[in-house]
């Protein structure tokens, strides 16, 4: 990041505990307003400026709802927060218009069948994505004290929005988390004995607020990378998750061996537990607070492959066949 103004802009955000692909996203934009007006100052911009660049994403760049949606935000962080001239809440600029996708959603057999030849080392972290209707990054983010096996949940901590919450855990998944945690605990022993290993990398303050915490079992990560790194930041030795576009690599491969034509993400478990809480007969309020949905409307967007939706609309070509 050669630019000092967008440098303070990311420590600006970390001092204010924001997630680091939020830092990222909002500087990414930031940027790209930045150049698209030929590198002016934001500060020597006006509304009328925000709006010509907004518009600008929807008529040359043809982008989604959610990532104009994201540029605005990016743009009202930097107005609000960094130069304090707030935008107006009256911006008028071509809003883009394309429609939101359907969740993609796999069949109980369909998941059976993925889970069935997905490759071992991945099989868990799939298991507790549809399970437990975790995100991706929630699920490779977990800690060992992350499971509760007294109460049969997941606890998830400055999930999406930077908000915590407590999900389901399947009973049947107790004997493999349990094995995984020794698996940790050989890495983490291994780890102990090398005098250049740190401790596993902790949020914030709170590594300086309780010392001993990088180097307990129980905040080490649960699925961990089998190789230690330098912490990008600090610089120093520690063991970090396992890389989540491995995950995703291995999902892929896993539909196309299963035979599953639909495009099959990590995202997809999510979407097929939120379907199958609804269609096995919990209501909508559950459901969003296991997903962790601010909003009932996101999570009502699950009812459209249920009956309400168009599964439960009978042809008339049945009627005459």
């Amino acid at each position: 990041m050669a630019s000092p103004f967008l440098q303070y802009i990311a420590e600006f955000m970390y001092a204010r505990r924001y997630a680091k692909r939020t830092v990222e996203a909002y500087v990414y934009w930031i940027k790209a307003y930045i150049l698209f007006h030929k590198k002016q100052h934001p500060a020597q911009l006006t509304e009328q400026d925000v709006e010509r660049f907004l518009t600008y994403l929807t008529n040359q760049r043809n982008v989604a709802p959610r990532t104009q949606a994201s540029a605005l935000n990016a743009l009202s962080f930097l107005y609000k927060a960094v130069l304090q001239k707030p935008l107006s809440l009256n911006l008028n600029f071509n809003r883009s218009q394309l429609a939101p996708k359907l969740p993609v959603v796999l069949t109980r057999t369909e998941i059976t069948a993925l889970l069935r030849v997905i490759d071992p080392r991945y099989k868990l972290l799939a298991q507790l994505m549809y399970g437990s209707g975790l995100r991706l990054m929630e699920a490779v983010r977990l800690r060992v004290h992350a499971i509760d096996y007294d109460y049969l949940s997941v606890m998830v901590w400055q999930g999406k929005g930077n908000k915590n919450r407590r999900t389901t855990l399947a009973p049947e998944l107790v004997t493999t988390l349990k094995q995984q945690s020794q698996f940790v605990m050989q890495y983490f022993e291994a780890d102990l004995a090398n005098p250049d290993y740190i401790g596993v990398w902790l949020p914030y303050a709170f590594a300086r607020k309780y010392p001993t915490a990088p180097k307990e079992l129980g905040w080490q990560y649960l699925f961990p990378s089998m190789q230690l790194s330098v912490d990008p930041d600090s610089k120093l030795l520690r063991r970090h998750h396992l890389d989540e576009s491995c995950v995703r690599r291995e999902i892929k491969i896993a539909a196309k061996k299963a035979g599953i034509s639909k495009n099959v993400t990590c995202h997809t478990l999510r979407h097929s537990f939120a379907t199958h809480l609804l269609e096995a007969g919990a209501d909508i309020r559950t459901v969003q607070e296991q997903l962790g949905h601010t909003d009932v409307r996101t999570t009502q967007i699950y009812t459209h492959v249920l009956n309400r939706g168009a599964a439960g609309v009978k042809s008339p070509l049945s009627q005459l066949l």
